[in-house]
């Protein structure tokens, strides 16, 4: 799984390099928490499904 990926940010309004802060396995399947470096905005991401706002 990669450290970093680009996803739009909700905070900073635009696309960000977020970075893997968490990583485990539950049996829903890999829970993979992201944050980004310029304003502290996280999400977590459970097998591809995320909290990002839609």
């Amino acid at each position: 799984m990669a450290l970093e990926k680009d996803v739009d940010c909700p905070a900073c309004g635009e696309t960000r390099s977020f970075y893997r802060t968490a990583a485990m396995t539950l049996h829903l399947g890999e829970k993979t928490k992201w944050r980004c470096p310029d304003c502290g905005y996280g999400y977590v991401e459970i097998d591809g499904i995320d909290t990002l706002p839609a």
